[in-house]
């Protein structure tokens, strides 16, 4: 395996179950050791999330960021604002005061992904991030993303849904047989056209059938904006989404193009 990590990258990992994409995650973070060879260039400042965020404590998530940001050299006050800035953002569910225990896998998630960017990383590795979270947070993350690679910083990432890769990555490394092959992403490429699809609730006939708009072929994001839902999807898949809103009656307020614009330290394994 030979594997470069450079400045600006977002790079999705892709493989099947057992294939060692965690493993490969957890080599390139430093958590754990080649058999043989080596990583060169690491970075100071990395941020992971790992694909199982244990959240049993009894301490509240900003008593526990609060700790990881001392942890990682931030001062107290600065480490709790911070931390209170992130789960804001993410819209923790029960609040900043809420015990890691009592966290749905989602609002845990929630937590990992803000530790991991308590201080602003170099490396940010993420192993199937949108696991468990809501629709709002999906674009939070998207943001997250931007702006890591956006300093000049890398991000990898692992995630079973092709709608993820065609929206962040600026290539695909796929792993089979211990072996790895890189092709370009979506973004290196550039995306094909989007389409800004705006769905309300109807005056009338009662509210409309909830809907898993991440499910759906070609759907590039999904956020709420009052009672409406904004989507962008990729222009060729937004007839089939019309129609499956339609059918779970919801009501069309806009239709729009959506322009897309694509966007030295590395870490060589």
């Amino acid at each position: 395996m030979d594997l470069e990590v450079s400045a600006g990258d977002v790079l999705a990992v892709a493989g099947g179950n057992g294939s060692g994409k965690s493993t490969l995650l957890r080599i390139l973070v430093g958590l754990s050791r080649p058999t043989s060879g080596t990583v060169s260039d690491r970075p100071r400042s990395i941020g992971y999330v790992p694909d199982r965020f244990t959240a049993h404590d009894r301490m509240s998530a900003l008593s526990y960021l609060t700790h990881m940001g001392r942890v990682r050299g931030l001062p107290g006050p600065a480490a709790r604002v911070r931390a209170g800035l992130l789960l804001e953002q993410l819209a923790l569910v029960g609040g900043p005061d809420a015990a890691l225990r009592t966290l749905s896998k989602g609002n845990a998630q929630k937590v990992a992904l803000a530790q991991a960017l308590l201080v602003e990383p170099d490396l940010l590795v993420l192993d199937e991030p949108w696991s468990g979270l809501d629709a709002s947070a999906h674009g939070v993350l998207a943001g997250f993303i931007e702006g890591v690679a956006a300093r000049g910083g890398a991000v990898v990432f692992t995630d079973h849904r092709e709608a993820s890769t065609e929206t962040h990555a600026t290539g695909v490394l796929a792993l089979s047989g211990g072996r790895i092959t890189g092709h370009g992403g979506a973004r290196a490429k550039g995306r094909p056209p989007e389409v800004e699809l705006v769905l309300a609730v109807p005056p009338t006939g009662g509210p409309p059938a909830e809907v898993n708009w991440y499910g759906l072929p070609g759907v590039r994001d999904a956020a709420r904006r009052g009672e409406a839902v904004v989507l962008r999807v990729a222009r060729e898949h937004s007839d089939a989404v019309l129609l499956t809103a339609l059918r779970h009656r919801w009501s069309v307020e806009a239709v729009a193009s959506h322009a897309v614009h694509s966007g030295a330290r590395r870490a060589a394994l």
